[in-house]
């Protein structure tokens, strides 16, 4: 509940300083998340896949790559800690905000420090604390504070291996209308439909976008082994060659995956936007929208049909429509 009578800013700015107690891993550092990371980041580093060459290598043994500091001491997807953790909330600062007048807040950045390698079998924990609120600041997406948690991780025995400071935008987004009621709001005339963002267009892929207004889907094709890629590079990947054709694609395909983008908004496409992507029949995958079809009805493995959809005089984007 918001307070009432209170300097927000003098408030929250008090707390600077505050510490919070340790927060422990689930789980100890392990090969099975290590390999289900690296497979998700496109990792192929054979120092975190192959233990004979880890034991070869300067480590003298298996490590985890320092960018999954955060990940070993992340909570549940049910937001639970593992037992003897702190239940103080380390973010009391943004929740104190948006009970008081800022209710939105955004991730800005993060910023990680690295001592040493983990290695396996090591268990984790951190610690918190709140580094700094700034002054009032107003910016694009309205007015409010920013506020930096830098957290200390550690193994269980105290030795420290790495920071990461955590800066949160809490805002108050800005009005539609500085001071405008509903009714003025409702009066006011019409405004032109905002116009949907045209992708860059260059030298490597404009052929893709003129052959959508020519209604066709053109694939990029290595000339000297063949490959098919997708999106247009301007080389291929496998053989290096900078020579390229095109292959008219069937605009056959199947759903391999899909999101349903609620937020943020982009200006001309409506919310919520299914996007997918598909798999050609040529076995390239693309990346479109969907019609024709409610959201709920989508399902992975659903056969689609590509069309061309003219957005202006100068743009005309691929979608798709179950068949």
């Amino acid at each position: 509940m918001p307070e009432t009578n209170i300097d927000v800013e003098a408030h929250v700015k008090a707390m600077v300083g505050r510490e919070y107690g340790r927060v422990y891993a689930w789980d100890p550092v392990n090969q099975p998340m290590i390999r289900q990371w690296c497979e998700a980041m496109g990792n192929k580093s054979v120092l975190y896949h192959d233990s004979a060459f880890a034991a070869q290598s300067v480590h003298g043994g298996q490590v985890a790559p320092p960018t999954m500091l955060q990940a070993w001491t992340l909570a549940g997807v049910n937001g639970e800690t593992p037992p003897g953790s702190s239940a103080v909330n380390p973010y009391e600062a943004v929740d104190f905000l948006t009970n008081n007048g800022f209710p939105v807040n955004v991730a800005v950045n993060a910023e990680q420090e690295y001592f040493r390698y983990l290695r396996l079998g090591e268990s984790l924990c951190f610690t918190s604390m709140l580094e700094s609120v700034s002054d009032l600041k107003k910016t694009a997406l309205g007015t409010g504070y920013f506020v930096t948690n830098l957290m200390t991780f550690m193994t269980t025995e105290g030795e420290k291996v790495g920071t990461m400071r955590f800066r949160l935008f809490v805002y108050r987004p800005h009005q539609a209308a500085d001071g405008a009621t509903a009714e003025t709001q409702a009066e006011a005339p019409a405004q032109p439909a905002p116009r949907r963002p045209h992708p860059g267009v260059s030298d490597d892929t404009r052929f893709f976008w003129d052959g959508l207004k020519q209604g066709r889907l053109l694939i990029q094709k290595c000339s000297a082994c063949g490959q098919l890629r997708h999106p247009p590079a301007p080389c291929c990947p496998d053989c290096h060659s900078f020579a390229w054709e095109t292959l008219p694609a069937s605009g056959r395909g199947v759903i391999h995956s899909f999101v349903v983008v609620h937020h943020p908004q982009v200006a001309g496409i409506e919310a919520p936007n299914p996007v997918l992507l598909v798999e050609l029949e040529e076995g390239t995958r693309l990346v479109a929208g969907l019609v024709g079809i409610e959201r709920s009805e989508i399902r992975i493995g659903m056969p689609v049909q590509a069309e061309f959809l003219r957005v202006d005089e100068e743009l005309v984007v691929p979608v798709f429509r179950p068949i």
